[in-house]
């Protein structure tokens, strides 16, 4: 299939190939009466568009997205403690342990899908009990990725840890 070509004033056209069918192509070149062909382009349809932006838009004023989130707050409190219990047990584990980097991993694959999972939704991201579970979470990472999996975090750094563990559990217990 020929690509269209620009056309100046010193150059001759090319011809251009245009497809009927799966199958079928005809060419069409200046010299013939269809010099005035054009190809035909789709239209944007304005009402279609239209109407169906009303109805999107009454369906999110009829419904609102965080009434759906009411019902999942149960599970972010579940997950949340889980995490918290997690991150509690693998880095109040000895160095000597055989396995620290079994729990760094499982801990890792716990937290990133916490990350992911509530990350993003609005009505969490003022509460603080979601403020200091992130914060922990990025701390333990970012340790356990810049020095390994066997590397034991510094007292400072687990007592902020643990610090932020507690105030996030309590704030959670009150709805925060």
């Amino acid at each position: 299939m020929a690509s269209p070509t620009l056309i100046t004033p010193t150059s001759k056209p090319k011809p251009l190939t245009l497809i009927k069918s799966k199958f079928t192509t005809s060419t069409l070149t200046p010299s013939t009466s269809t010099q005035n062909a054009t190809i035909p382009t789709p239209q944007p349809r304005r009402r279609e568009f239209t109407s169906l932006a009303a109805g999107i838009l009454s369906q999110a004023l009829l419904f609102p997205v965080t009434s759906a989130f009411a019902a999942s707050d149960e599970e972010y409190v579940k997950d949340t403690e889980v995490v918290i219990d997690k991150v509690r047990t693998t880095i109040n584990m000895d160095k000597n342990d055989p396995n620290v980097a079994a729990a760094v991993s499982e801990l890792r694959e716990a937290s990133n899908s916490w990350v992911a999972k509530y990350r993003r939704e609005k009505a969490l991201l003022g509460r603080a009990s979601f403020r200091d579970i992130y914060s922990a979470l990025n701390a333990v990472s970012g340790h356990y990725i810049s020095f390994g999996p066997t590397a034991p975090i510094p007292v400072k750094r687990r007592a902020r840890i643990l610090e932020e563990m507690d105030t996030a559990e309590k704030a959670l217990q009150r709805g925060r």
